[in-house]
């Protein structure tokens, strides 16, 4: 069996994909990768599909024992492990690269030292798929292992490594997220809300609070003023849309964020921009700017023409303590020459 049992744990070590899509007008949300592109960079370094199953890492990550076979693992993220061998030395293995445990192997991941981080498993977390994903809901205990996060004793089952279990793949740390202001589409309530709140939003500076988790993000700053109240009819929310209740505290939907909504929306954050605030902890500050919708599809084309040309850099490589068997054919052969002709190889 290819499979890693759960040894240890870190805080909401869960399962995560590429969402539960489709299914938002029965009321489930979305859910997935609250990065999906640190997923894709891990299922990536593995050869799997981009949206696999694999696991979200928020704060630090898990101790794994490979079980029966060779499980091939990658991790990206701010975040380092170390590979402690049945037999043999321990040695610490970096992000960005595949690593290979043999039976019994065990992989232990360390602190995520900025934002969240993911590891992906060979052929993806085999968990049962529930309304088309893997994703874990925890609020309504759907997908995932048992609709929660894993925890000590739990078994993780994946697919075969590709080809032979020595050779590994990397490549350089992926591009850092862009920098600067959070860009937002205005809308769809931005009629509901006064001048002042336009100038607060995008002229002020907000700071994540303590009340922020995968479903929404409390922001604490300058207030946004509406103009007759923030009570709307409840229409459909999506993650990333920046609601205002009565208090004026903008909250942004994270990923798993319910599907509808009663409180005016003053705008919705780009596409390319939601990953960021997956690495956005308690007292991050934040800035908005405005941008167009054609702005919004050029930044997200952007983004996917550069995780492609990251994913071409990805090269194999054979990891320290590995013997590359085709050049030691090719040096054993030309010593055999050198012997019998009486010259040295660097004659």
């Amino acid at each position: 069996m290819f499979a890693v049992d759960v040894l240890q744990t870190g805080p909401a070590n869960a399962v995560q994909d590429g969402g539960r899509r489709g299914h938002r007008a029965i009321g489930v949300p979305l859910s997935g990768a609250a990065d999906p592109l640190l997923l894709a960079c891990a299922n990536g370094l593995l050869g799997n599909a981009a949206d696999d199953a694999g696991l979200e890492l928020p704060l630090a990550g898990p101790v794994l024992r490979a079980v029966d076979a060779p499980v091939r693992v990658a991790l990206a993220g701010d975040v380092e492990s170390l590979l402690q061998p049945a037999e043999g030395h321990a040695r610490r293995v970096p992000a960005w690269q595949t690593v290979t445990l043999l039976p019994d192997d065990v992989l232990r991941v360390g602190a995520i030292r900025q934002g969240v981080a993911y590891l992906a498993l060979a052929g993806g977390c085999q968990v049962p798929l529930q309304l088309g994903s893997r994703s874990t809901y925890a609020r309504a205990q759907l997908g995932g292992l048992q609709g929660r996060a894993i925890t000590a004793g739990d078994r993780l089952v994946c697919g075969p490594l590709r080809g032979d279990q020595w050779t590994e793949r990397r490549a350089p740390a992926a591009w850092v997220h862009d920098e600067g202001p959070i860009r937002v589409v205005p809308g769809p309530q931005d009629d509901a809300f006064a001048p002042q709140a336009w100038e607060a939003l995008f002229g002020g500076t907000y700071t994540v609070s303590r009340e922020c988790d995968r479903m929404g993000m409390r922001l604490e700053g300058p207030a946004l003023a509406h103009r007759a109240g923030a009570d709307i009819v409840s229409d459909g929310v999506v993650p990333g849309a920046i609601q205002v209740p009565g208090n004026g505290a903008p909250i942004i939907l994270m990923a798993d964020a319910q599907t509808v909504g009663g409180y005016a929306k003053i705008a919705t954050v780009i596409q390319a921009d939601l990953s960021r605030l997956a690495h956005a902890r308690p007292g991050t500050a934040l800035r908005f700017v405005a941008v167009t919708r054609e702005q919004a599809l050029a930044a997200r084309d952007e983004q996917a023409a550069r995780l492609d040309a990251w994913l071409r850099r990805i090269e194999t490589y054979l990891p320290p303590g590995v013997l590359d068997e085709q050049a030691l054919r090719g040096n054993l052969v030309s010593g055999m020459i050198d012997a019998a002709t009486g010259r040295m190889p660097w004659e």
